[in-house]
């Protein structure tokens, strides 16, 4: 069972303490991956996506890639789409995804660091 906060200066004190905890991990890690998940990109199959990309990262044992989740990137002709973010900070978007092509992608990208010129909608 939790311990009961006390006051809502150690209320702060923890959630400084988890921000810097996450903070630490995240610099750990080389590449991270937002799946758009806006509601133009849920209708389009944006779910089913995360969905699939993190079985392929889980099948292939990456334990070093962030995925998160964001809405929209205003580009609802391309969803469902994500936006890989490598460690220079340069960012590719790939749209028009399937099964398939996120498994190219995770393929191709994530493990072996060449972008995937066929699914790039933008880099």
């Amino acid at each position: 069972m939790a311990p009961r906060i006390a006051d809502p200066g150690q209320l702060k004190a923890l959630r400084a303490q988890a921000r810097e905890s996450m903070d630490l991990r995240e610099g750990l890690k080389d590449l991270r991956i937002t799946v758009h998940l806006g509601t133009c990109g849920i209708a389009a199959g944006a779910r089913e996506i995360i969905t699939e990309l993190m079985a392929q990262l889980t099948r292939a044992g990456v334990t070093d890639v962030t995925v998160r989740q964001a809405g929209c990137a205003g580009l609802c002709n391309e969803e469902p789409m994500l936006t890989l973010t490598d460690a220079a900070g340069r960012e590719f978007r790939y749209g028009r995804l399937d099964r398939n092509r996120v498994r190219l992608i995770v393929e191709g990208h994530v493990l072996g660091g060449n972008p995937v010129a066929a699914c790039l909608v933008s880099a």
